[in-house]
């Protein structure tokens, strides 16, 4: 009797694919690494090692991660060496400062503020708690600092916005925050006056001649 001989090549198709895929599983099982079972900790699991029972271990004091020396009180809180709320800026007021805190404030304060800072947002009118207008007396002369503070931290109802809104960011709409108030308070005196000139009548004078 004869016995034919027939490569890989000559199995039907069937025959091939799965030899292929055997070669293949045996390829993978020969290349694991021992590191895939080597012995860890899961994020939260117990360990037994440690009298606290736990396998994540506390930082060691002092340790600071980069980037976050945060030294500079004022600047990252908003506050003076007393603990109290500063009334000045940690840097210069400029226009940009200000255009850049109008477009943090739009995104960000306005669903609840609204634009002018009356707190009649969208979200209000849609059943959200009503925050206090900022042309009110109290908010009108609170120190810089604490609106920063109420960014930072929340108050009230309105949640803390440190993790969306960067600290330089939050300064900008505490600017912008305070040409709102200037905007809807300001009197002729605020003027220069080479410049009253330019501007319009009196609302409800009617301007005519």
């Amino acid at each position: 009797m004869r016995t034919e001989k027939r490569d890989l090549g000559q199995l039907p198709a069937g025959w091939a694919a799965a030899c292929l895929f055997l070669a293949l599983a045996a390829t993978s099982v020969g290349c694991r690494q021992d590191m895939q079972d080597q012995p860890k900790y899961i994020p939260l699991r117990p360990s037994d090692f440690f009298d606290d029972g736990r396998s994540e271990r506390q930082l060691v004091q002092g340790t600071v991660a980069r980037g976050h020396l945060d030294d500079d009180a004022a600047y990252y809180t908003g506050k003076g060496p007393d603990g109290k709320p500063l009334d000045t800026f940690p840097f210069a007021v400029t226009r940009d400062v200000i255009l850049r805190g109008q477009n943090r404030f739009n995104v960000y304060c306005s669903p609840c503020h609204d634009r002018l800072g009356t707190g009649d947002g969208m979200v209000v009118r849609r059943g959200y708690r009503k925050p206090p207008s900022y042309h009110i007396d109290r908010l009108r002369q609170v120190p810089n600092g604490y609106i920063f503070d109420v960014i930072t931290n929340g108050f009230g109802a309105m949640p803390d916005y440190s993790a969306q809104i960067p600290v330089a960011d939050r300064w900008a709409i505490v600017a912008y925050v305070r040409a709102l108030q200037l905007s809807q308070n300001a009197s002729i005196h605020d003027v220069p006056e080479a410049d009253r000139g330019q501007l319009g009548p009196p609302p409800g004078t009617g301007g005519g001649q």
